[in-house]
């Protein structure tokens, strides 16, 4: 009884555990002063010059919510947020379709089996600069492979890199054509997948469909989930491959977002505002609202993924 209401004393450390504290902190120093340096003073700073009138070469200027009120009144701000919805809505979905396919093909037993993953996997390997230049090739309307393919059947392709109702689907199918690394993701969550339940349910009488939707899916759910997710990130990044081709295709000198903006996504809004309209305040203010969305839709990614676990819980085959 004399113990109660007493406060429990702390230990102090030895000698040989503040030597090895200080010595761990010591090597650990140059992560810690790059992630200090490149990523949380870079965060604070983007987050103060938004509020702020800043083009590099004057000193910031407090405006308070101007930005952001402006970005509200900016048609091509929502163009651009609808570009980038395009493509995590159409462009992801297919690319993530296109993985999984071939990844269930490659998972079959067959001859040379190393060989087709290698040569699915490749055009990953080829830079986006490379297969941006490749694909201006590929989709020309006079000379391209696509279009003289489509002329075999009588059908006038369209001009892919120049009609603005196509060019966002010009961009999908090199996305696709460049599956290799979520492919591969797919073909070792296959790989982990337990025979044993196929074998069950070829004895139960189950078809392929039915193996696919009662099997193999609530097995890679959680990769799926994943791809989902690192494909979300990275598409409301999407950036590269439109600048490249606006650098590149003469039909876009005029814009970096191509003809009637079509191609203008939210990253390359966000380059145009900063680098080369110099508006840096405003880069940040879009820089903080895309932060928001992607925390967002990953959150409910992650709650949507829960839920359905619980709802079906009783029918998880225990993978």
């Amino acid at each position: 009884m004399e113990n109660l209401g007493k406060t429990k004393v702390k230990r102090k450390w030895s000698r040989s555990e503040r030597r090895f504290f200080w010595t761990g902190l010591l090597f650990v120093s140059p992560w810690l002063i790059g992630f200090l340096a490149f990523n949380i003073y870079p965060i604070c700073s983007a987050i103060y010059y938004s509020f702020t009138d800043f083009s590099v070469f004057s000193a910031p200027n407090w405006i308070g919510l101007k930005n952001y009120i402006d970005l509200m009144h900016d048609d091509l701000f929502w163009q651009s947020l609808g570009n980038t919805v395009y493509m995590c809505l159409v462009g992801l979905p297919l690319n993530l379709i296109a993985a999984l396919g071939l990844a269930m093909l490659l998972h079959q037993k067959l001859k040379g089996r190393p060989v087709f993953r290698t040569i699915f996997y490749l055009p990953t390997v080829v830079p986006v600069v490379a297969s941006v230049m490749l694909f201006m090739w590929i989709l020309n309307p006079e000379y391209g492979l696509i279009n003289m393919f489509l002329g075999l059947f009588g059908i006038t392709g369209p001009s892919w890199l120049s009609d603005p109702r196509y060019t966002k689907l010009a961009l999908v199918m090199m996305d696709i054509w460049r599956c290799g690394g979520t492919m591969i993701i797919f073909l070792s969550a296959l790989e982990s997948v337990p025979q044993t339940f196929y074998e069950a349910a070829d004895i139960d009488g189950a078809n392929a469909w039915t193996k696919f939707r009662k099997i193999t899916v609530p097995c890679i759910a959680p990769t799926i989930q994943f791809n989902l997710i690192i494909g979300l990130i990275n598409t409301f990044q999407y950036f590269t491959q439109a600048l490249v081709l606006g650098r590149l295709s003469p039909s876009y000198v005029t814009s970096f977002g191509g003809p009637e903006n079509s191609v203008m996504f939210y990253s390359l809004y966000l380059y145009t505002k900063g680098f080369a309209n110099l508006r840096m305040g405003y880069a940040s203010a879009m820089a903080l609202i895309l932060f928001v969305v992607v925390m967002i839709v990953s959150f409910f990614t992650l709650r949507f993924r829960s839920v359905y676990k619980e709802l079906h819980a009783d029918r998880e085959t225990g993978c």
